[in-house]
C-alpha cells in the first residue's frame, strides 16, 4: 500500500459538490487529511480542471478502511470514471485481490488505466468499458464489496442488482446520497434527487441489508448485508 506522506494540505482543489452544511468543520477534516502520493494528487488536480467526479482523500480513505475492516479481497465498482477511488480500492484488496472497474467512456477507461500503471495496481484491476448495471447483472460470483458511484436516476434499479451478488457480511456502499442537500427538500421535482430519496428509503426499508448514511462530504450510505 502506498504509504501516506505526514505532510497536510490546507484546502482541497477538487471538489464538485455545492453541499450545504459545508463550512469549518468540513474544512478542518480535509486539513486533517495527509498528503496524497503524486498519481493521486495528479488525478485529484485534473478532476478538478476538467470538472470530473470524484469521491476525493477524505471519502476515498473510509472507503480504504472499510475494505481493509473485512478483509475484502473482491471489490466491483459501479461508475469508476478515472479511476480514482479504484486505486483506493486496489490498494486495499492486496496483491492477491480483483477490483473491476466499469465506465461508460472509453477515453476515461484509457486515462484510468494509465494511472493504474503508474500506480502500480494493473495487475489487480479489471477494465470494463459499457454499461456497468449490465456488466453487474452479469456476474456469477459474490464480491466482498460493491461501490456504487453510476448515474443518480439508476440508484433504485442498481438496488435491486446488488444482494444477490454480495456475500454475506458484504458491503454495499454508495456516493451522492445526500446529493448537496437536496434530499432534504420538499417535494424536489428533478428525477435525480427523486431517484435518490427512493433508493436511500428502500435501502433503509431491505431485509437484506444494516444501512447507515455517514455524511461525509456528499453523503455515503454504507449497508452490511445481513
Amino acid at each position: 500500500m502506498v504509504q501516506d506522506n505526514l505532510k497536510k494540505e490546507k484546502k482541497p482543489n477538487w471538489r464538485h459538490y455545492d453541499f450545504t452544511t459545508a463550512g469549518p468543520v468540513d474544512d478542518y477534516l480535509y486539513s486533517m487529511l495527509p498528503k496524497r502520493d503524486e498519481v493521486l494528487a495528479e488525478m485529484e488536480a485534473y478532476a478538478g480542471k476538467h470538472n470530473i467526479p470524484i469521491v476525493g482523500p477524505a471519502v476515498a480513505r473510509v472507503l480504504q478502511q472499510l475494505a481493509l475492516m473485512i478483509n475484502a479481497r473482491t471489490v466491483f465498482e459501479l461508475g469508476s470514471a478515472i479511476g480514482y477511488s479504484t486505486i483506493w480500492w486496489a490498494q486495499a484488496v492486496g496483491g492477491t485481490g480483483r477490483v473491476i472497474y466499469t465506465d461508460g467512456d472509453a477515453k476515461n477507461a484509457e486515462r484510468a488505466r494509465r494511472y493504474f500503471e503508474r500506480a502500480g495496481v494493473s495487475s489487480r484491476i479489471t477494465l470494463h468499458t459499457g454499461d456497468a448495471l449490465e456488466f453487474l447483472s452479469e456476474q456469477k460470483q459474490e464480491f466482498d464489496i460493491i461501490f456504487n458511484d453510476v448515474d443518480k436516476e439508476d440508484y433504485p434499479r442498481v438496488l435491486r442488482l446488488v444482494s444477490p451478488r454480495l456475500r454475506k457480511g458484504g458491503l454495499f456502499i454508495t456516493d451522492n446520497v445526500l446529493w448537496s442537500g437536496r434530499v432534504a427538500q420538499k417535494n424536489p421535482k428533478d428525477a435525480q434527487t427523486k431517484a435518490i430519496l427512493e433508493f436511500n428509503r428502500l435501502l433503509y426499508d431491505s431485509g437484506d441489508f444494516f444501512t447507515a448514511i455517514l455524511p461525509i462530504r456528499d453523503g455515503l450510505a454504507v449497508a452490511l448485508k445481513r
